[in-house]
């Protein structure tokens, strides 16, 4: 299987000049942990991700604030101070975020995106087409689901045709499946993962599923969560 076979496509996005605080609220809302940054093209310029946040709280938050041990402050660059600081006290994407992120394109192999993801210590890998632009995401979660159904080691062409059909029925109906919904098929039966916010969606997106032509069967996985109240 490759990147396009289980990615999330379009996923959501900033821009280098989203405050630091509307970012936070879309990781919460959306329920998701890092958010790739594009430019006006669409090209992934850097990645923002909870553990940038958080890191941020812990360089800034304090009263009074941490002080380095005398003999670190000593050794660090002046450039490598310029940037702690911009990055503790940045208010917008660009000032926090990941510069020039590793990306993969569609065709990269699930074993190759996994070593990478284990390498580089990442979470998630952005997956971009020949001119740079962003087309979708692949996480661990998506490699995990993967694996749990066991695919063979290069996904059938039937298969891969049989996901777009299912992805565009669900665009067809009106269901709101993204980013929270991700589908793989095997041997033409269709997989859903993620989350939803009722019953009633997690039906709807089965019985969409079953309405495509050539779907051999349906299995759900998924979990039903109520949105996360505005605070």
């Amino acid at each position: 299987m490759q990147a396009k076979d289980v990615m999330t496509p379009d996923p959501i996005t900033v821009r280098p000049e989203t405050p630091v605080e509307e970012i936070a609220r879309l990781l919460l809302d959306k329920r998701i942990s890092g958010v790739p940054v594009v430019d006006e093209a669409g090209r992934v310029v850097g990645i923002v991700s909870e553990g940038d946040l958080i890191r941020r709280l812990e360089d800034s938050g304090e009263d009074p604030p941490r002080r380095r041990s005398w003999w670190l402050e000593l050794l660090q660059l002046p450039e490598e101070r310029a940037r702690a600081f911009v990055r503790a006290h940045g208010r917008r994407a660009r000032d926090i975020m990941t510069p020039d992120p590793v990306t993969v394109r569609p065709e990269t192999p699930l074993p190759a995106i996994a070593r990478l993801l284990e390498e580089r210590g990442i979470k998630r890998v952005p997956v971009v087409d020949e001119d740079g632009r962003l087309v979708g995401i692949v996480s661990r979660a998506d490699l995990l689901r993967a694996l749990a159904v066991q695919p063979p080691r290069a996904a059938a062409t039937d298969d891969r045709a049989l996901r777009e059909a299912v992805l565009q029925a669900f665009d067809r109906a009106g269901l709101t499946h993204y980013p929270y919904v991700n589908v793989v098929v095997q041997d033409g039966v269709v997989h859903l993962w993620g989350i939803v916010g009722s019953r009633e969606m997690a039906e709807a997106l089965r019985v969409a599923a079953e309405e495509v032509p050539g779907v051999r069967a349906v299995e759900v996985h998924l979990a039903v969560r109520s949105p996360v109240p505005e605070i």
